[in-house]
């Protein structure tokens, strides 16, 4: 048994109690797995000193926390003003925003303080549309396993999330929900979630991922490793989408999605198709709403949008390919739109030069300008997200594919729209909404989702692209994750 795994172990016990956690003993427990009997009992002993040591540390902490901390000298951009307030001190009490004051806030000495020295206070960052399960996996992983290195990954790329200042997200498709779960249980880091669940999908729909030897598949059929997981489920008329939508819903889904066309990274659906009837819809909408909750679409195209509205859809995630018409019908339903900056540049999902996907790819792209001009237009509810796949570099680009909504909107539409705006969009699960509070503004009462920005992000967007460097402070549900401020 090599002797590093025991100086670690010792290292681990003496890490600095403003770190430990339990996220902490669980990557060292896995560190440590699989050396031997003998050293497993030692890491046993250890880590069970670890646990005494975190649990009182947790409760001094605790107590502080429940408490307050105080952003002083700081200029607030809250949300939904397209402007910066005057310097102001802002009182943290638990894990809510409880007082913002121009003038200096008397606390006591063992309360902390946060000097902003001027820069700015902001919502945390929400991405409304993202794949927690597959952003970082490679398209084989995300798709044969196994399952216990993708949820590894995925928790990885949970605590990357929320350093890049994202402190929510709306989750489109992936079994996400143990993941979910250890980020609320905090075993590990991450931002809040919004979880779909599985992607319902037609035969041959943008879900479906089984290869052509898999059919025809009857009642008993053998699933694919993405229905197994609860990546995707396949249903096929009213009565199949109604169970896969109850199913998602005992899971613990917030919204259900569905897949109203053809997609980019299926191999089976030309993008110009439409899926499922306006009947299955219909049903898929009733078995939400009875929930309480709504359903959101995959849809490019206007035959696909428009079907997908007539049955009851509240919310189109792309839309790249709509046409005026649709935007009218759009504006006059009051129906979401949660577009994505899709442009054949550095943040696209790289497909070989040639294939099917590339060609549908570039006709999507094509759309990209023309969805964003007709959504002004017509001042269709428009959110923002990435739905970055299968590339954890790509991922980490999350905040530069924010700062380039600037080629359709101003700095601060573009701050607005991933805060306040896509906060709205999550209110619409309602009651199955995970999380209770208001979110996306810095305002007394909301919850204390924030980000301490080194310079003023309303002149220059690009400080969001670089959140290593300018996020000084990034705070979710009012503890602090980030702290870099001097």
């Amino acid at each position: 048994m090599p002797l590093l795994s025991l100086k670690s172990l010792g290292v681990f016990c003496n890490y600095d109690r403003r770190v430990l956690s339990r996220h902490a003993l669980v990557s060292a427990l896995i560190t440590f797995s699989g050396n031997g009997i003998v050293i497993q009992k030692i890491c046993l002993i250890a880590c069970i000193g670890c646990l005494v040591l975190i649990a009182s540390v947790t409760s001094a902490e605790a107590s502080v926390e429940e408490r307050s901390l105080v952003f002083r000298n700081v200029k607030i951009f809250n949300g939904e003003d397209l402007s910066l307030s005057e310097l102001s001190d802002v009182l943290i009490t638990g894990n809510q925003i409880s007082r913002i004051s121009p003038s200096t806030i008397d606390v006591d000495d063992d309360i902390r303080v946060i000097d902003g020295k001027g820069n700015t206070l902001m919502p945390g960052l929400i991405d409304a549309h993202f794949h927690m399960m597959l952003a970082a996996a490679p398209l084989s992983v995300a798709l044969a396993g196994p399952e216990g290195y993708l949820n590894l990954l995925a928790a990885q790329e949970a605590e990357k999330t929320l350093m890049r200042g994202f402190t929510s997200v709306r989750d489109l498709a992936g079994p996400v929900f143990s993941i979910k779960r250890a980020i609320d249980e905090e075993l590990i880091v991450g931002p809040r979630i919004w979880p779909s669940g599985a992607m319902i999908s037609q035969t041959g729909g943008h879900g479906d991922y089984r290869h052509t030897n898999e059919l025809p598949r009857s009642s008993d059929g053998h699933l694919h490793y993405s229905e197994q997981v609860g990546g995707a489920a396949i249903a096929d008329g009213p009565d199949e989408v109604i169970r896969r939508v109850r199913e998602q819903l005992m899971l613990g889904a917030s919204q259900i999605k569905l897949a109203a066309g053809g997609g980019v990274s299926s191999n089976y659906d030309p993008i110009d198709v439409s899926q499922y009837t306006e009947e299955e819809f219909s049903a898929a909408v009733a078995a939400a709403e009875n929930w309480g909750t709504y359903v959101t679409v995959h849809a490019y195209t206007p035959r696909a949008v428009q079907t997908a509205i007539r049955a009851g859809v509240k919310v189109i995630d792309h839309g790249q390919l709509i046409d005026e018409e649709t935007a009218k019908l759009m504006a006059k339903k009051d129906i979401w739109l949660s577009l994505q900056p899709f442009l054949d540049d550095e943040d696209i999902t790289a497909f070989p030069d040639g294939s099917e996907n590339r060609e549908k790819q570039l006709l999507m792209t094509r759309g990209t300008d023309t969805a964003y001009a007709l959504a002004k237009k017509y001042k269709i509810k428009t959110a923002w997200g990435t739905d970055t796949l299968f590339d954890a570099k790509l991922n980490e680009r999350q905040g530069a594919q924010l700062a380039k909504m600037v080629r359709w909107y101003k700095p601060g539409e573009v701050l607005k729209m991933a805060t306040s705006t896509n906060a709205d969009l999550l209110a619409l699960s309602g009651k199955r909404a995970p999380y209770q509070g208001r979110l996306g503004v810095v305002k007394e009462g909301a919850l204390a989702d924030l980000i301490l920005v080194g310079g003023n992000p309303l002149e220059n967007i690009d400080l969001v692209a670089d959140p290593e460097k300018n996020f000084l402070v990034i705070m979710k549900d009012g503890k602090i994750y980030k702290n870099i401020a001097q």
